[in-house]
């Protein structure tokens, strides 16, 4: 597994705790049968979606508020090949949280329980009207701190 975000194979992939399950749809795919390139970003974004509504992140709950988390950049390295019909875990954890944002890993297992895609991606919460990043407030570094 090389990508540079990962030190220690073994010891990152322990680290997960929160994952999600997802079926490889047949419009996820090419002709050949495999999944899509683009597509292990759309999981990305539902495992994280649901981690942070898991966390109680408030701004998936309070649709009404002035903040909201965007995706500042993602990065996907492919390990094996996956293929319509499959069953993945979709992991995600947190690996450092900023000021107004936070760096986000993800795993991908197929159902013999092999990676099969790894990646990364921040996320900066910001003001809806001015787009400006916006610091967490004390109450949701606890919640991604998990407290």
């Amino acid at each position: 597994m090389k990508a540079n975000y990962v030190e220690d194979p073994q010891l990152w992939i322990a680290e997960f705790e929160f994952s999600v399950e997802v079926k490889v749809r047949f419009s996820e795919t090419d002709m050949y049968g495999h999944l899509n390139n683009t597509v292990p970003f759309i999981y990305f974004e539902y495992a994280r979606i649901e981690y942070l509504k898991h966390l109680g992140f408030p701004s998936f709950s309070n649709t009404n508020s002035g903040k909201i988390p965007v995706a500042a950049d993602l990065q996907c390295d492919f390990l094996k090949q996956v293929y319509f019909d499959e069953t993945l875990q979709i992991y995600v954890k947190i690996a450092r949280i900023g000021n107004s944002s936070i760096d986000l890993h993800y795993l991908a297992k197929n159902e013999k329980d092999e990676p099969c895609f790894i990646g990364r991606g921040a996320i900066v919460q910001i003001d809806k009207p001015s787009g400006k990043a916006v610091p967490w407030s004390e109450k949701e570094k606890l919640i991604l701190h998990g407290k």
